[in-house]
């Protein structure tokens, strides 16, 4: 057996832990889909949790790269504290604008005005984002954690926290269904609220004996520095942007949606697509903390690293497609989902459009860890303008101009906008890689 062999079993068994857990993540959309299209109203609730799940992961945007900040910076007493510190005040900032979102003058501006949803579904919309006041904090807490116990190989702690979260959630949303009479984009929310406030909770007491450890020296890292909360802003800045403007995609593409032609429809299946997409995409996005943890001293396993990553996105691409272009679509979409056939006929043609996405986001966590690790973020930033700028481009172009159905050019929009972020990073990766 070559070393390469054994670095590829090595970087399998780390990655394996923080693939379960986003794959754990990835089946929420699901099934909170397939408890919400069998309530009341499917096709208008279906549209309010899709539009109120946007808003919220928009805002949870600051802190959503807590954990890929946890994982390079935290490696003794005194970098643990400053970017606690640091992480705790973006969560209070983070909370403290999801409460302004919720208020209904600021709310029904942004849903019937910018969005131009109908008076009766963001009236839907309103009442399943009040549940998602404490979203923000909790993610932000919880990934903070995460990183820490990344940091210091213990990746089956944060799968536990996901089996956590997950159960919180399937509870929350069975006892919705069966007796809360309220809508379903309310219990959608609600259990999304219950489960990450739980697995919150759950991370920071599993990651007890890193922090003890942290704070006694017992961890410190031989010559590893403390960065100031200046160096950290630095640092953590562009990571924030990349986040807002990676984030941003979904809400603008919802606020499109509503202007295009088939807007309800549209709306609809699009958090559908998107969950099924992102099982797929949720194994290339766990593969970031891996290159930023399993990088090491010179970059010694940059070749290891970049051939898992050449396996694994092969393997989620046949995956996908497996699903995608198979009379396996019919049955995810319409038996599984609970989507009615219309709007399943409507679901697959985007989906084949978007089936190469999860294998260009293991190229985008390959290349985004490696300058992570490097500490070169701006870059990431400049990719995520990029993708950003190209996604709202095609979509003007594709709704205002040909009028294209608005899933379909949301799908078209994607593609091209993630490709065109990938061909970018592959001159600042080659440029650091000269200079490591």
């Amino acid at each position: 057996m070559n070393k390469d062999e054994i670095t590829l079993k090595t970087i399998f068994i780390f990655w394996i832990p923080l693939a379960a857990t986003w794959l754990m993540m990835a089946t929420e959309g699901p099934f909170l889909a397939a408890i919400i299209a069998r309530l009341a109203e499917p096709k208008y609730n279906l549209a309010a949790f899709g539009v109120a799940f946007s808003l919220g992961v928009f805002v949870e945007a600051p802190v959503i790269m807590m954990m890929s900040a946890a994982t390079a910076i935290v490696k003794n007493k005194q970098s643990y504290i400053r970017l606690r510190n640091y992480a705790f005040l973006l969560n209070a900032v983070t909370t403290i604008i999801m409460i302004i979102v919720i208020l209904p003058p600021v709310f029904f501006v942004i849903s019937q005005k910018w969005i131009g949803l109908p008076e009766d579904v963001a009236k839907i919309t309103h009442a399943a984002t009040l549940f998602l006041i404490p979203w923000p904090a909790a993610i932000g807490y919880r990934r903070f954690y995460q990183g820490v116990l990344i940091r210091h190989n213990l990746t089956k702690r944060v799968a536990y926290g996901t089996v956590i979260r997950i159960s919180s959630i399937v509870i929350t949303g069975i006892l919705g269904y069966l007796f809360l009479k309220i809508n379903g984009a309310v219990v959608g929310t609600l259990a999304l609220a219950a489960g990450v406030t739980v697995e919150a909770v759950a991370s920071r007491i599993m990651a007890h004996e890193c922090v003890k450890k942290l704070m006694t020296g017992e961890y410190d890292q031989v010559g590893s520095q403390t960065m100031s909360y200046r160096a950290i802003t630095w640092f953590y800045f562009p990571l924030v942007m990349t986040s807002i403007l990676g984030i941003a995609v979904f809400p603008l593409v919802t606020f499109f949606m509503g202007k295009s032609r088939m807007p309800i429809e549209s709306l609809a299946v699009l958090p559908v697509i998107h969950s099924l997409v992102f099982v797929f995409r949720s194994l290339g996005i766990s593969f970031q903390e891996v290159v930023i943890a399993l990088m090491g001293k010179n970059n010694v396993n940059r070749i290891a690293l970049r051939k898992f990553a050449t396996l694994l996105g092969t393997g989620v691409f046949a995956a996908i497609s497996l699903v995608a272009f198979t009379p396996l679509a019919v049955v995810w979409f319409h038996d599984v989902s609970g989507l009615s056939m219309e709007l399943t006929r409507i679901a697959i043609p985007p989906t084949m459009i978007m089936a190469i996405l999860p294998g260009l986001m293991v190229l985008l966590s390959y290349q985004r860890g490696f300058l992570v690790n490097q500490k070169r973020t701006a870059p990431i930033t400049i990719a995520s303008a990029i993708e950003l700028c190209a996604i709202i481009g095609l979509l003007l172009v594709l709704i205002k101009v040909f009028d294209v159905v608005g899933v379909m050019a949301a799908a078209v929009a994607f593609i091209v906008g993630r490709a065109l972020a990938t061909g970018y990073l592959h001159f600042p990766y080659r440029k650091a890689l000269r200079r490591s």
